[in-house]
């Protein structure tokens, strides 16, 4: 097989890595600060994308125009999610917690069952066809429009923690809740808050997603499931990590495809996953406990 054929398929790999990290960023952040693991995520993301396939078809809206407001869309259902209904959990069993959006998950997924029907869509944008070539490279103008968002999306959201003041109240209630609420941080709003900015990670991803992948309901599971794996390999908690952890997966899925059959890929994004949890537990990126 030409060598080109590999570069291409690696290329759109990483590409489309962009995009799950963009993902699996949004239950990093939420884990890594509120503590609470959102096993409600990948059902999170394709409500995204059932929002950006109906206003395509019902506006002609391009998802990627369309990206910044879905994301807020998403951010307002995460604030109100955290606000009314696991703020109150914060302090109990952990296992009330995963029984919580576990069951949160699927009423989201019956729900769009019933909304939408079993039936895939997808959206078919006036570039679905286009590429660039560079060189040897065909680049699929798709991915590489959605993995350039994704970088983007993602370096925003290193800048809002880094260098603002609300991120900052964020990252003290991640690193010391006690002391947070000794200053005086309303804490329950920070939560809140962070739980929107996962859960607009992730709409954010869904809108990119849409024009990559065809959507339906089952699909939530298996990103829930798509994304433990990826924040888990690139160090739970940790921002980089979970973007070099989708940009490794999505990598891998590719090669797999290619090399072996399309759905030989979830066998040896899994094999990664459990190399890593074998030879650096705490994750390529994550910081190792004493």
């Amino acid at each position: 097989m030409p060598l080109d054929i590999y570069l291409n398929v690696a290329v759109a790999g990483i590409l489309t890595g962009l995009v799950y990290g963009l993902m699996a960023l949004g239950l990093s952040v939420i884990f890594g600060v509120v503590r609470v693991v959102n096993f409600a995520h990948g059902e999170m993301m394709t409500i995204a994308m059932y929002i950006a396939v109906t206003l395509f078809s019902a506006f002609h809206l391009d998802p990627l125009v369309m990206m910044v407001p879905i994301a807020m869309a998403l951010f307002a259902f995460g604030y109100v999610l955290q606000k009314g209904l696991i703020n109150p959990f914060i302090t109990r069993p952990e296992h009330t917690q995963f029984l919580l959006l576990v069951a949160v998950a699927i009423i989201m997924v019956n729900l769009l069952l019933i909304v939408f029907g079993p039936d895939a869509k997808n959206v078919q944008t006036s570039y679905a066809y286009d590429s660039f070539q560079v060189g040897p490279l065909i680049v699929d103008a798709t991915k590489l429009y959605a993995g350039i968002a994704a970088v983007i999306v993602t370096g925003l959201l290193f800048c809002f923690f880094q260098y603002t003041r609300i991120g900052t109240a964020i990252r003290a209630c991640a690193d010391n809740y006690t002391g947070a609420l000794v200053v005086g941080l309303d804490v329950k709003h920070l939560y809140a808050l962070t739980f929107g900015l996962g859960a607009a990670c992730v709409g954010a991803a869904g809108a990119m997603l849409v024009l990559i992948i065809d959507v339906t309901p089952p699909l939530g599971p298996a990103f829930t499931l798509l994304a433990f794996v990826i924040v888990i390999t690139g160090g739970l908690g940790s921002m980089p990590g979970a973007l070099i952890g989708g940009v490794l997966i999505g990598f891998t899925e590719a090669m797999a495809g290619l090399l072996f059959t399309p759905s030989a890929k979830s066998m040896f994004a899994f094999a990664i996953l459990v190399l890593v949890l074998l030879f650096r537990p705490q994750g390529i990126m994550g910081k190792r406990t004493a």
